[in-house]
């Protein structure tokens, strides 16, 4: 009796311990899982901020503004190509150019609040004396406040800016393919001079 009353607690002791075993990998289970779970989201959300950032379209018109003038003599011509040094917008730098414009004028860093709300943005990169509104041809000085005659961006149009920095140079319109792929950028407005390199 005793003999049979010793195995029935050691089969009992037995069960016992596997389901805590089994109870174990289950939660082990649950919490991969919800892990997992969370790990996904976080990347599917990190991946869809990435996307709506790297699919806007930035391709414009090739409408340049009214008075602006074409340079005499750029050092990239029109139809040759470059190789982009900026990073003004992801997939950019590094990605070839086929110059489709050149024009001499002034052109400017500016920051200012879009008129369709949100964050104030900061050092944009670029627009040029004639997306200015009633400026004329003086070229401003850093800390001068602007309206804005232009729309690259949404919500830029009338928008109040500040000049940033001015500077007296060449700037291209340019046709680009980002290296981060995706369709082709056409008549992309501004690069400067200085943010071009030669093809190699």
């Amino acid at each position: 009796m005793l003999k049979k009353r010793m195995k029935m607690s050691v089969i009992l002791s037995f069960f016992a311990a596997l389901l805590l075993v089994l109870g174990a990998c289950s939660n082990a289970n649950d919490e991969k899982t919800e892990n997992k779970d969370n790990t996904e989201k976080t990347e599917e959300k990190e991946n869809m901020e990435g996307m709506d950032h790297g699919n806007m379209d930035h391709s414009s018109t090739e409408e340049v503004p009214e008075g602006l003038k074409e340079a005499k003599n750029p050092t990239y011509e029109v139809g040759s190509q470059a190789i982009l040094e900026t990073d003004h917008m992801e997939g950019m730098k590094g990605a070839k150019a086929t110059i489709v414009g050149a024009y001499d004028t002034t052109v400017y860093a500016i920051s200012y609040t879009p008129t369709t709300g949100g964050e104030r943005v900061e050092n944009h990169k670029w627009v040029i004396q004639e997306e200015i509104k009633d400026v004329g041809d003086e070229p401003l000085e850093p800390g001068a406040e602007v309206t804005l005659d232009a729309a690259h961006m949404e919500g830029m149009d009338g928008a109040k800016a500040e000049i940033v920095s001015a500077e007296e140079t060449t700037v291209y319109m340019v046709d680009y393919t980002p290296t981060t792929g995706g369709e082709e950028v056409k008549n992309h407005k501004w690069v400067t001079e200085s943010e071009l390199s030669p093809e190699k």
